[in-house]
């Protein structure tokens, strides 16, 4: 497998405060990487610094062997990659075709845009139903559905997913969960999932690495950290 991403002994401040303390991590073409941890751990911020949204204060990254930090943020979704945030961040007012079309922004291809629109609404049916309907009228399932189509549309080699479940209905989550399996596996998207609901997360991921304080304090296969004592009891609520 060709390592895509390389994050390594980064560290961030947020004025004189310790964001992320010589984190090092990598992801693989075609993996799904998971993040996990408290809020407040540091994992949202590695992707901040991934997308140029943080400068960082030391380390490199790099994407697919180029140096990534100090890319300025819509030069690095011309790079392929694409984050959806938390808390979805819909555009309330536009509707559901508008709001897609906007992740195509850096593209000029009309017939390939096309092509990933069809595709995102069969992967999505509830979109082609909703289809001309003002946004803010969606669920909150709905939308997170949206904006993951809409970093689609952009058609990125890494997805960046900031807290997908967050506030959603546990039916759509598995929803969700499912869909993120899909597009790795279908379109050979790689995935660096951040979640606190860390159940999901390592259930769907094939690594994973858990944080605290701005640190990774435990890293490996995601079958094997569900099994594994200290992840159970702080972040899975005891035994499975």
């Amino acid at each position: 497998m060709t390592e895509m991403l390389n994050f390594k002994d980064v560290e961030l401040y947020y004025d004189h405060v310790y964001a992320l303390k010589g984190v090092s991590i990598n992801l693989m073409q075609g993996e799904i990487v998971a993040l996990i941890g408290a809020n407040g751990a540091g994992k949202s911020s590695i992707l901040r610094a991934i997308t140029g949204l943080r400068k960082i204060k030391s380390g490199s990254i790099s994407f697919m062997g180029e140096r990534l930090d100090g890319t300025p943020a819509a030069d690095v979704v011309r790079r392929g990659i694409a984050m959806v945030p938390e808390g979805r961040r819909v555009f309330p007012f536009m509707s559901v075709k508008d709001n897609l079309l906007m992740g195509a922004f850096t593209r000029s291809d009309k017939a390939g845009i096309a092509d990933t629109l069809d595709s995102i609404l069969t992967r999505f049916p509830r979109l082609k139903e909703r289809y001309n309907q003002q946004s803010s009228t969606l669920s909150g399932g709905e939308q997170q559905m949206m904006v993951i189509g809409r970093a689609l549309m952009a058609k990125p080699k890494l997805l960046l997913l900031d807290e997908p479940s967050l506030g959603i209905a546990p039916k759509l989550v598995q929803d969700i969960a499912r869909a993120i399996v899909a597009i790795s596996r279908d379109e050979g998207v790689s995935v660096l999932l951040v979640e606190q609901n860390s159940r999901m997360a390592l259930s769907i991921s094939s690594r994973a690495y858990a944080m605290s304080t701005g640190s990774v304090v435990l890293s490996g296969n995601s079958k094997e950290l569900m099994g594994d004592d200290r992840i159970k009891a702080a972040y899975l609520g005891g035994d499975l």
